[in-house]
């Protein structure tokens, strides 16, 4: 073989394995899988990965390769993997993306790179407004849309004296500013503890003397156990009615079990929501699995059909990241959502409804029923602000 032909078999051989690379969909999955919020992390992997496994490993037709890091809930190691992502792993799309205060370390970042970026577990309040971006969405919430459905449920139900506690980030001032949104009674106090806390008994304490008609908060993840366990210790989910959004859930059940017993939830899904796409996907989790799902893994798995249905649109050009980010906001008009509607607004955070969940039952495996829908087809207040067509 002549030397020019050595020459142009290796440009062959590279030229096809750049395209082999090319016709890959490679996504990037970044969420806490470490730390006391894990459980969260691994729901949406766990979510997301069931629904490709049902698409035959592929999205739009496309095979797939999926990056998984774990952020362990600090901003700048999420900032950290975002960057790989896009500029040595040069992925396609990024899933998942942490807590709000791992998102919003990463905003930036992810905006001027265009690259399409999907939160399964964040909305904040700077990202739904000023700081959108026609490549950034939100498969999951705007931060405060469930806690604005709460503060209507309590509302209706004619409490008049109300205490709130949250975790002290960008997620637990959303939370409580949607609340105050919608109840117009009186709020005793408005207290903030540190991220991660575990020991709850002090402001359990001063919630004991405040005497509220009832109590509202927001603590997800191990978070959440602990602050109902201990304030089940105390006795006082007996005596005062408690409220909350993502601390009651399919990621702490397992461990709260009759502990949770009473608690009402606001939340855009439940394993309780009785349609044909929830009922296909909660028996495929729990049959892969061995538990019920939590809404971090229902994010995760809309978030994997949405992309599918968006990189069929794209066909060759899903490696366009406008028009992928074009795709995937006209596929959330089009995905059937395990949550029942949905649609991207402006600011490409859902359009979704927001339910009231009770925990009943007695012994070690209570129930969810379904109480209501304090919204329906529910936005946000911060579209005004969002730059975007």
């Amino acid at each position: 073989m002549t030397k020019h032909a050595k020459q142009l078999c290796a440009l062959l051989s590279l030229a096809f394995i750049a395209s082999g690379t090319q016709a890959q969909v490679r996504i990037g999955l970044s969420a806490p899988l470490s730390g006391p919020v894990a459980v969260v992390g691994q729901d949406q992997v766990d979510g997301f990965m069931l629904a490709l496994e049902q698409s035959g490993g592929k999205l739009g037709g496309q095979p797939v390769q999926v990056l998984r890091e774990d952020d362990q809930l600090k901003p700048e190691i999420g900032n950290q993997i975002t960057r790989k992502f896009i500029d040595k792993e040069k992925v396609h799309a990024i899933v998942g993306l942490g807590f709000s205060n791992v998102l919003m370390a990463s905003l930036k970042v992810l905006t001027d790179s265009g690259t399409v970026a999907i939160a399964t577990n964040a909305g904040p309040s700077p990202m739904a407004g000023a700081s959108c971006a026609a490549n950034v969405f939100s498969v999951a919430w705007p931060n405060d849309g469930a806690a604005e459905s709460m503060g209507k449920f309590m509302q209706e139900k004619g409490h008049k004296r109300v205490y709130l506690m949250a975790p002290n980030y960008q997620a637990g001032k959303d939370m409580l500013a949607g609340f105050k949104r919608y109840f117009k009674g009186e709020i005793i106090d408005e207290v903030y503890t540190q991220v991660g806390q575990s020991d709850y008994s002090a402001e359990i304490a001063q919630l004991q003397a405040a005497a509220p008609d009832a109590v509202f908060a927001f603590y997800p993840g191990g978070m959440g156990v602990n602050y109902i366990r201990q304030l089940s210790q105390a006795g006082l989910l007996n005596k005062i009615p408690n409220y909350s959004v993502f601390t009651v859930d399919g990621t702490t059940m397992p461990a709260l079990r009759n502990a949770a017993v009473g608690t009402v939830s606001g939340a855009m899904w439940d394993a309780a929501l009785d349609n044909p796409e929830n009922r296909q996907f909660v028996a495929a989790f729990t049959a892969k699995y061995k538990r019920v799902p939590s809404e971090y893994a229902a994010a995760a798995y809309d978030a994997a059909r949405l992309l599918d249905v968006a990189v069929r649109k794209t066909g060759a050009r899903y490696t366009d990241k406008k028009a992928l980010a074009v795709a995937v906001k006209a596929a959330g008009q089009e995905f059937k959502s395990v949550r029942g509607p949905f649609r991207f607004n402006r600011n490409n955070l859902p359009i979704q409804n927001y339910y009231a969940f009770q925990v009943t039952g007695s012994g070690a495996n209570p129930t969810v029923k379904l109480l209501g829908t304090p919204l329906a087809n529910h936005g946000d207040v911060y579209t005004s602000k969002c730059r975007l067509p």
